[in-house]
């Protein structure tokens, strides 16, 4: 978003950012040990073959939104953002497959994700997505989408940073994670948009407050989690029939 565009929702975007500041998310465990050497290259590869079940789902949740929001304005303004996750219909720039491209930098084999089991760190934090978005009141899932994309902006600016500086990944080969550090904090803008008038006139901004804490918290949570079970998971692949 530009600096010298005035926001569509500076008071969502105000208070998702004391939100995400307060839950200490970009000190997390999991970012702090990348930054420092204290994970492995194979820690680090595991735990983003887990996170690559998040990125993939990501865009169902959002699309059950689209079809609640009553504002065709702000329907469209979520639509576009879940186009921009399926690369503007280049599919070579979906995010599932620019996510495939980034594990192939660090060693990954994306041709056998779709054998891979998930972990229940990861299923977790996509089925309270599914239960925000689908069941919950409508700013609930709005603004819990809205503060993960917000969160994920500087995520990705970071592990982008520390990947480069580890020298894992040649910054020219760097996919991905340099995309969402430019792209992310205007989709959230996009979701917050839809809640600020309820989050301004005070008729709906405790489901707004709540969405932007459940958001902060699942997705730290989720790091931290990965966290603690990425030096001692070894991949477990299922055999289909």
């Amino acid at each position: 978003m530009s600096t010298n565009e005035p926001s569509r929702a500076a008071g969502v975007t105000a208070r998702a950012n004391a939100i995400l500041a307060d839950s200490g998310i970009m000190a997390n465990p999991y970012f702090r040990d990348l930054q420092t050497g204290a994970m492995s290259l194979d820690e680090f590869r595991r735990t983003q073959e887990q996170f690559f079940f998040a990125v993939t789902f990501f865009p169902r949740p959002m699309a059950a939104l689209v079809g609640r929001i009553p504002d065709p304005k702000h329907r469209l303004d979520v639509l576009h953002n879940l186009v921009e996750e399926h690369g503007e219909f280049d599919e070579q720039r979906f995010h599932h497959n620019t996510f495939q491209q980034f594990l192939r930098t660090i060693g990954g084999a994306p041709e056998r994700l779709n054998d891979l089991m998930i972990w229940p760190e990861v299923r977790a934090f996509n089925s309270v997505l599914t239960t925000a978005c689908v069941l919950d009141e409508l700013e609930v899932g709005v603004a819990c989408m809205g503060v993960i994309e917000q969160a994920f902006s500087g995520i990705s600016a970071l592990i982008g940073r520390a990947v480069v500086d580890r020298g894992w990944v040649p910054a020219d080969a760097l996919v991905h994670y340099k995309l969402h550090a430019e792209i992310d904090e205007r989709h959230a803008e996009e979701f917050f948009a839809v809640v600020e008038p309820g989050w301004q006139n005070g008729t709906r901004r405790y489901f707004v407050e709540q969405g932007l804490q459940l958001g902060a918290y699942v997705f730290d949570r989720m790091y931290r989690d990965l966290h603690v079970a990425g030096p001692n998971r070894a991949p477990h692949y299922h055999e289909r029939a």
